[in-house]
């Protein structure tokens, strides 16, 4: 589903190149639940971007679906990032004066989805997270536990091939994190490829396989 193959990523710090991404190849197939992991300034934030078209590698290839996404406008990379990928972040990223509904069907603004098509999904997944009480709330009014699972309704409200999630209990209290862990393994095994970024092996122990990375480079790639 995705592979990426000799991806290097550059960036200029004033004189200096820094290396972000040093000849990174990976693949990572479908229904698989994958943890990277790595100190900060590793490669690990820089490989997620690339993953999810956010940035575009120095050099190498990405295949995504066996697509090469070199060769995509910018248009083509947005559909992409909207319809194929699904995005869970540390800091939930909800829009504030939106309930829970307006927040889990933002995605949808951007389809072809009716009104009725998208109360529809955005209401089964709010369901399947366990906020249907919560339903027409604020983000303001729920803990940081609910406001992730709004994020991960979300993400999946396109039924996108892929969730890629940045640090996903980075926020949240040992007991909380746990409950998301296993909202997101319960997707795992209902069929979603999840990539998810970590420092916490606790964490990364719910993943099938765990890929350690160290100064731009893959050290280690094996089943978890």
């Amino acid at each position: 589903m995705l592979k990426i193959s000799q991806i290097k990523k550059h960036f200029q710090n004033g004189e200096e190149t820094v290396t972000a991404l040093d000849d990174v190849s990976l693949t990572i197939r479908e229904n698989e639940f994958v943890a990277i992991m790595g100190s900060s300034g590793s490669g690990k934030s820089t490989l997620m971007n690339v993953l999810g078209c956010l940035d575009t590698p120095t050099s190498g290839q990405y295949l995504l679906n066996n697509q090469d996404v070199a060769t995509l406008s910018d248009s083509a990379l947005s559909r992409i990032r909207n319809e194929h990928i699904g995005f869970i972040f540390q800091t939930f990223h909800l829009l504030p004066k939106l309930s829970v509904v307006g927040n889990v069907q933002l995605p949808l603004r951007y389809s072809n989805v009716s009104v009725d098509e998208a109360d529809r999904r955005a209401s089964e997944l709010i369901e399947r997270v366990g906020l249907s009480h919560r339903k027409h709330h604020k983000p303001f009014e729920m803990s940081g536990g609910q406001r992730q699972r709004v994020a991960i309704a979300r993400a999946l409200i396109n039924q996108p091939s892929v969730i890629l999630a940045d640090e996903p209990t980075g926020n949240l209290d040992s007991k909380t994190s746990i409950e998301i862990m296993s909202l997101l393994t319960e997707l795992h095994q209902a069929g979603q490829t999840i990539v998810m970024v970590t420092h916490e092996d606790d964490i990364a122990s719910f993943a099938q396989r765990v890929i350690r990375m160290k100064d731009g480079k893959v050290l280690t790639n094996h089943e978890a």
